[in-house]
């Protein structure tokens, strides 16, 4: 099941790229990136010409920003006293960041996709009704935690919108360019894990309803004595 997607983890990713915005320090991401051992200060400072103290502050912010790790070693090999201060190497980090705007989560959807397959395959059950019982499994997780259907949605990047009677509006698809090519089944998707999420968050005044729009997402959430 996929991790909770917060809003931690986008903005983690935007301070990374925003960072790298700047020229210097992207020749220097560019530099450990390239390089198969982690690279100290002074390898950096060479390559990149510029001085040592300019070097470590642009490589501590990009380590600040989430897109660098560092390790420390001694680089002469040798141990005990007289051997030196271990060494600051910075390599990439492990995490992966990325930006969306408007947000999507096409890589939530793959895991439902593959989860759903591999499931499948072992039982025999059609993987349509494999990947809407994923989906809403998944949605329950993503729900969880106390949080409102709104702020869980939010989460999720569905971008929820008072319809000005009781209701939301969802007037972004966290995975529209999917929905476009595979509008049945993403749309099923949809539906599926969306009323996971209302369920987790104890939703009890509204309906998870199937309303196709072009302007927003297939889904909406309507007050339940509107539901004809």
């Amino acid at each position: 099941m996929p991790d909770r997607i917060a809003a931690a983890d986008a903005e983690e990713s935007l301070n990374a790229i925003t960072a790298l915005g700047d020229s210097t320090r992207r020749a220097l991401y560019d530099l450990v990136v390239a390089s198969a051992t982690p690279v100290s200060r002074d390898e950096a400072a060479d390559a990149v010409g510029i001085a040592r103290g300019t070097a470590a502050f642009h490589l501590d912010r990009l380590v600040a920003s989430g897109a660098l790790d560092v390790e420390y070693r001694r680089l002469s090999g040798r141990t005990g006293p007289g051997s030196g201060r271990p060494a600051k190497l910075y390599r990439r980090a492990a995490a992966e960041l990325s930006v969306s705007l408007p947000p999507r989560a096409y890589d939530l959807a793959g895991e439902l996709l593959a989860t759903a397959i591999e499931r499948s395959d072992r039982s025999g059950e059609a993987v349509r009704d494999v990947l809407d019982r994923v989906a809403e499994d998944a949605g329950r997780e993503l729900g969880g935690g106390g949080r409102t259907l709104e702020q869980a949605l939010t989460d999720v990047g569905y971008e929820p919108r008072d319809d000005g009677a009781g209701g939301l509006a969802l007037v972004n698809c966290p995975f529209h360019r999917l929905a476009a090519s595979h509008t049945d089944v993403i749309c099923a998707t949809n539906v599926c894990l969306i009323r996971g999420i209302a369920t987790a968050t104890g939703e009890r005044e509204r309906d998870v309803v199937f309303a196709p729009d072009a302007e927003t997402c297939c889904v909406r959430i309507v007050r339940r004595d509107s539901v004809e």
